[in-house]
């Protein structure tokens, strides 16, 4: 009984407007920044190193900024995204990236890949 009305909500609150990623993937998240009263967009840019799958899912963003590395979890269903834009597709053979916290420079360089990524549900359905 309960289990039906827990889906019931996340169905309510689940996005259908985010594009299909994978770990290795580099994204730009436009994010919702409150300044006073005004709200603004910033971008995080940087490559998945983990996604999370479930109720509660999430994506971790990763990113050099002015030579330190910079790590921020993304709630799938956070209403503080506003887009997610897919830059470029890696090769890579593991679903979690945390290696690459170890590695600098070239060392930590992905191998780029041409890979049709999903569109949005909500655009696919639109277009028809």
């Amino acid at each position: 009984m309960t289990n039906l009305i827990i889906e019931k909500l996340l169905a309510k609150t689940k996005r259908t407007d985010l594009p299909e990623f994978v770990p290795g993937d580099t994204v730009r998240v436009q994010v919702k920044i409150k300044e006073g009263e005004k709200e603004r967009l910033q971008a995080f840019e940087g490559v998945v190193i983990a996604r999370n799958r479930g109720p509660q899912a999430s994506f971790t963003v990763r990113k050099i900024s002015f030579g330190q590395g910079v790590e921020r979890i993304f709630p799938m269903n956070s209403k503080v995204i506003d887009k997610v834009d897919v830059v470029r597709s890696s090769k890579v053979r593991r679903a979690k990236l945390y290696y690459l916290r170890a590695l600098k420079g070239k060392a930590a360089r992905l191998k780029d890949v041409d890979r049709e990524h999903a569109a949005p549900v909500e655009a696919a359905v639109a277009s028809k």
